[in-house]
């Protein structure tokens, strides 16, 4: 029946039936993606203030425009929306349109309430998060061995379901920093548990897209390996040091630019992970003696490739993100530039991979060093997210363990 159709609509210059679905969906995507914007400018709007709407705006073009492009973000965003909606209905059940109710009311509410104590309180999703992000790890490194496709499957769901807890829970996170103080509220990237959370979540996220399109989850377990050392510092930095209490805002932070510059920051972030990941498989296959007839990891060429564009979008998010928090330091502090040490480290990050990518583009280097270099870039990186805060102090000393 539906191949007759396809011939009716090639005989009548009209596109295949599959064609049509996909483009009423792509439709449907962007319809719903603007009303909901569009609901919520209205809804809020004597609340924001022209850099929040434009913000929001942004958004929401930036969503709908990711969305048509890559369709398997479409249900990841429906899942977070259903999350985040039960959330928002267990505290409205519980405290109504108060603005805030105190930090023993919202915990009493988050204790007695089923969904909220299981399931889409801050802390249950960012848990749900954790778990499934390392039961991935294990599951990618189990297909990989057993070369079994639906263990593959599996293990990709479990990162999707992960990103969709993970990106609920900080959507939660910022309505009970509200509940807790109104002067509290503010959106969750303002310290290092809020960030490493980000981080676990825009890196899946990154890795998920490259899955699609490369066809290939053999490199599922060396990225969830990055994502589950950041989980292991995740619980240390909860149960420890209880972090995942939520704080006031430090002053310095309480700007629109911290909106824009920590995302962009951590999208370049997540891609030299990425990047390195790549290159620890793309050395361990070398070692094993390079490309074969039976491989369980891609090809030599696909996993260099990879690491270039992954790399070339991290610079491309961390030159933006540099310039982006130049610019809120001109507002906050006086000047551009003031060689604080988080500063100058950044400065050192971006030289790396600036570097990086100029031998790439401009002399042809490939293959080992290129991989080495990938996986030296990652702790330079991570010196300058992480070890700055705990060995240095400057003007960012806001971000100390």
């Amino acid at each position: 029946m539906s191949a007759n159709a396809n011939v009716l609509n090639s005989a009548l210059g009209l596109p295949p039936l599959a064609k049509s679905a996909e483009r009423m969906t792509d439709i449907l995507w962007l319809l719903l993606v603007v009303g909901v914007g569009l609901g919520g400018l209205f809804a809020f709007k004597d609340r924001m203030d022209v850099y929040e709407v434009s913000i929001l705006v942004g958004s929401v073009s930036a969503l709908a425009a990711v969305g048509w492009y890559w369709r398997g973000i479409r249900g990841l965003s429906i899942a977070v929306a259903v999350l985040t909606a039960i959330a928002l209905w267990r505290y409205g059940v519980h405290f109504g349109d108060q603005l805030s109710v105190g930090r023993e009311a919202l915990a009493a509410a988050q204790e007695k309430d089923f969904f909220l104590k299981f399931l889409v309180s801050s802390q249950s999703a960012i848990m749900w998060m954790s778990a499934l992000y390392v039961g991935a790890a294990f599951t990618y490194f189990l297909a990989l061995f057993t070369r079994t496709e639906y263990i593959g499957k599996i293990a990709s769901v479990l990162v999707w379901s992960a990103t969709a807890f993970g990106l609920a829970g900080l959507f939660a996170r910022w309505r009970e920093s509200y509940l807790i103080n109104v002067d509290y509220g503010h959106i969750p990237v303002s310290n290092l548990y809020e960030v490493f959370i980000l981080f676990s979540v825009v890196t899946a996220l990154i890795y998920l897209f490259y899955e699609g399109r490369f066809k290939t989850r053999a490199l599922g377990g060396f990225v969830m390996l990055v994502i589950s050392a950041a989980i292991g510092f995740l619980l240390w930095y909860t149960f420890d040091r209880g972090a995942n209490v939520i704080q006031p805002l430090v002053p310095a932070l309480n700007s629109y630019w911290m909106k824009i510059h920590v995302p962009a920051n951590f999208v370049g972030y997540g891609s030299f992970a990425i990047a390195a990941m790549i290159g620890v498989a793309y050395l361990i296959k070398l070692k094993m003696g390079g490309d074969g007839e039976r491989d369980l990891l891609p090809k030599l060429e696909i996993m260099d490739d990879l690491m270039y564009k992954s790399i070339a979008l991290g610079f491309g998010f961390f030159t933006v993100a540099t310039i982006l928090g130049a610019m809120w330091a001109a507002e906050a502090w006086g000047g551009y530039w003031s060689w604080d040490p988080k500063e100058t480290w950044a400065l050192i990050v971006w030289l790396n991979y600036a570097a990086w990518l100029h031998l790439r583009l401009t002399k042809g280097w490939r293959g080992a060093p290129m991989a080495w270099w990938s996986v030296i870039g990652l702790f330079v990186t991570s010196f300058a997210f992480l070890g700055v805060n705990m060995f240095l102090s400057g003007l960012h000393s806001y971000g100390t363990l």
